[in-house]
C-alpha cells in the first residue's frame, strides 16, 4: 500500500490530523518501504502518545520530491513492532530515538543503543529494561567492537582540544587503517522539543533560535512558516525577499568558515587566514541588518523583526561585492594549489548509492551528484519564484563538498544581490492569528547544512501537541562515519570538517 494520494501535501501546507491515514504496521511498514525503495526519503520518523491508550502512534512524513510535496502515514503500536531499519537504513536513528522516547521496541534492529541517554516520555517504559534508576550517561553504553591482531581502539572526545561542543567518537583501526567509526552524541541534549508542548509562547522563537545557534535563521524560518501555515497567514512579499536574504546570508558565513578550516587542516594558511576573517564580514552583515551576527531576531512570526531602508540595501550590496572579491580570492587558491588537492581529492569519498541508502542531505548529498535541496524539491517563501540552481559535484569526496561550498557561495552571492537590487515595496510584519485546532503541518528549509524539518500537531485547542524537530545533522551523522571506513586515521579531522555537523541541532 502506499499513502493516502489523498493526504499529499505541499511545503508549509497545513491539514486537519484526522486526514493523516492510520494503518496498520504491514501497510505502514510497505508505505514506507515502497516510498524509500523507489528513491523518495523519509524526512521524518516519530512517535506520539495515543491519548486514554497505552499505545503510541508512529509517524511518517514521506518526501516525494518529483512532486514537489510530501505525504504523512500513520500506526499504532504497544511495546515492540518489526523495525523497519533491516530494509530501511534511513530510519535507523529514527527508530532508536522512538526505542528511547518511548520504550517502544524495533524488533530487529541491527544495533538498538540510546541516542541521547534520557528518560523515557512514557512512565516505566523503557526499550532496554531499565528500571527506575538514572540512565546511562552519553559515551556510556556499548560500542560496536572489531576483535584480532593488531585491531586496536581509537577514543576521541568528548572533551576536545578547541573550544567545540563534546562529543565521543570510537575508532576500530587496523594499524592505521580504520574500519569503523561509531559517532555517540547526547551531550547537549537540552529537552528542545517536550519544551515546545503547549505553546507557542514568547519564549518558543528564542528556542528556535538557539536550538543550533549557527543555524539561527534556517530553524527560526521553519518554525515561522509551519505557525504561519497552521493560522491561515500569509507573509508581505517584501518579508518573503528579506527572509531569503538572510537565510543566504547565513549560508555564506558558514561555508566560508568551513572552507577555511579545511583550508587550516591541511595547513594551508593563507586560505584559512582569509576566510576566518571573511566569514566575520558575512556576520556583520546580518548584524547591519537586525543587530545580530547570528540573526536573532530577524526572523519572526508573521514576517520580519527589522526591515532594510535604502541606504541598509545600498551599503549591503557595497559590503556584499567587496566581501564577496576578497573570498573569490582567497578559495581559488585552493583549487590552484597542487599540494591542497592532493589531499583533499579521493578523500572520505562516498558513493551516491551510498547516499542515497542513508538518506544524506545537504552538501554531502549533493556532492554525490544528487540534486538534493529543498529550494529545488520543496520550494517555499521566495524561492517558489526565484530558480536557484543547485550546486552538485560527482566525486563525493572531501574536494567535492568543499567545491558545492564554493559554488553555493557564488549562487547565494547572486540571489542577494538580486533581491536587493529589486525589493518589493510594503510592510514587512503582519499579525499571526490563532493556531488550527487538531492540524498538522510540515515545513522544510534548506539550512546552510541541509534540509530542516519540523512537523507540528496541535491539539483541540490550537495549542502544540507534538513538535518534531530534524536537523540536517540528523540524517548525516552516519555519512561521516562510513566516510571514513578504509581512510587512515589522520583523515578524520578533515573529513569531520568536510560535513561540519551540529552536535546541538542533533541532541536538541
Amino acid at each position: 500500500m502506499s499513502p493516502d494520494t489523498d493526504m499529499l501535501l505541499f511545503n508549509g501546507e497545513t491539514a486537519r490530523r484526522d486526514r493523516i491515514p492510520v494503518v496498520g504496521m504491514d501497510d505502514f511498514r510497505e508505505a514506507v518501504l515502497m516510498t524509500t525503495e523507489g528513491g523518495d526519503r523519509l524526512l521524518s520518523l516519530f512517535g506520539c502518545p495515543v491519548e486514554g491508550a497505552q499505545t503510541v502512534r508512529l509517524h511518517a512524513v514521506l518526501g516525494a520530491a518529483d512532486s514537489g510535496g510530501y505525504s504523512l502515514v500513520a500506526t499504532d503500536v504497544g511495546d515492540r513492532y518489526p523495525a523497519l531499519t533491516p530494509e530501511c537504513a534511513q530510519a535507523h536513528l529514527f527508530e532508536r530515538e522512538i526505542a528511547e522516547q518511548w520504550g517502544v521496541v524495533p524488533e530487529g534492529h541491527p544495533w538498538l543503543k540510546p541516542v541521547r541517554c534520557h528518560r523515557s516520555h512514557r512512565p516505566g517504559a523503557d526499550a532496554w529494561g531499565r528500571g527506575p534508576a538514572e540512565p546511562k550517561q552519553p559515551g556510556g553504553t556499548d560500542f560496536f567492537e572489531v576483535r584480532g591482531e593488531e585491531v586496536h581502539e581509537v577514543a576521541v572526545g568528548p572533551v576536545h582540544a578547541g573550544i567545540i561542543e563534546p562529543g565521543h567518537f570510537r575508532f576500530q583501526c587496523h594499524g592505521e587503517n580504520v574500519m569503523h567509526l561509531e559517532v555517540a552524541l547526547g551531550y547537549q541534549h537540552r529537552g528542545i522539543e517536550r519544551a515546545l508542548s503547549g505553546g507557542p509562547t514568547p519564549r518558543t522563537v528564542h528556542h528556535m533560535e538557539t536550538l543550533a545557534g549557527d543555524t539561527t535563521i534556517g530553524h527560526a524560518l521553519a518554525y515561522c512558516q509551519a505557525l504561519e501555515s497552521l493560522a491561515g497567514g500569509a507573509v508581505s512579499v517584501r518579508a518573503e525577499e528579506l527572509r531569503g536574504v538572510a537565510l543566504e546570508l547565513e549560508r555564506l558565513a558558514n561555508h566560508t568558515g568551513d572552507l577555511g578550516a579545511l583550508a587550516g587542516d591541511v595547513g594551508y594558511l593563507p586560505t584559512a587566514s582569509f576566510c576566518g576573517r571573511l566569514r566575520g564580514d558575512w556576520l556583520n552583515m546580518t548584524a547591519l541588518a537586525c543587530g545580530s551576527r547570528f540573526g536573532r531576531g530577524w526572523v519572526r512570526p508573521g514576517g520580519l523583526g527589522f526591515d532594510l531602508d535604502h541606504a541598509g540595501c545600498d551599503e549591503l550590496l557595497e559590503r556584499l561585492d567587496g566581501t564577496f572579491r576578497d573570498v573569490k580570492g582567497a578559495v581559488e587558491l585552493l583549487w590552484d594549489t597542487p599540494s591542497v588537492m592532493a589531499r583533499l581529492e579521493e578523500t572520505g569519498a562516498l558513493t551516491p548509492a551510498l547516499c542515497e541508502r542513508l538518506g544524506l542531505v545537504g552538501p554531502p548529498a549533493r556532492a554525490c551528484g544528487i540534486k538534493r535541496d529543498v529550494r529545488f524539491e520543496y520550494p517555499s517563501g521566495i524561492f517558489r519564484f526565484f530558480n536557484m540552481p543547485v550546486a552538485t559535484w560527482h566525486t563525493g569526496d572531501v574536494f567535492a563538498r568543499a567545491y558545492v561550498r564554493w559554488e553555493e557561495i557564488n549562487h547565494s552571492v547572486t540571489f542577494i544581490r538580486e533581491r536587493l537590487s529589486n525589493l518589493s515595496a510594503g510592510e514587512v510584519l503582519r499579525p499571526v492569528g490563532p493556531l488550527a485546532p487538531n492540524a498538522v503541518t510540515v515545513s522544510l528549509v534548506e539550512g546552510w547544512r541541509g534540509e530542516i524539518c519540523h512537523t507540528v500537531l496541535t491539539d483541540g485547542g490550537g495549542r502544540i501537541a507534538a513538535y518534531k524537530i530534524v536537523d540536517p545533522s540528523f540524517h548525516n551523522w552516519m555519512g561521516l562515519a562510513m566516510a571514513l571506513r578504509d581512510q587512515q586515521i589522520s583523515d578524520f579531522p578533515l573529513c569531520n570538517k568536510s560535513f561540519n555537523l551540529s552536535y546541538c541541532g542533533h541532541d536538541l
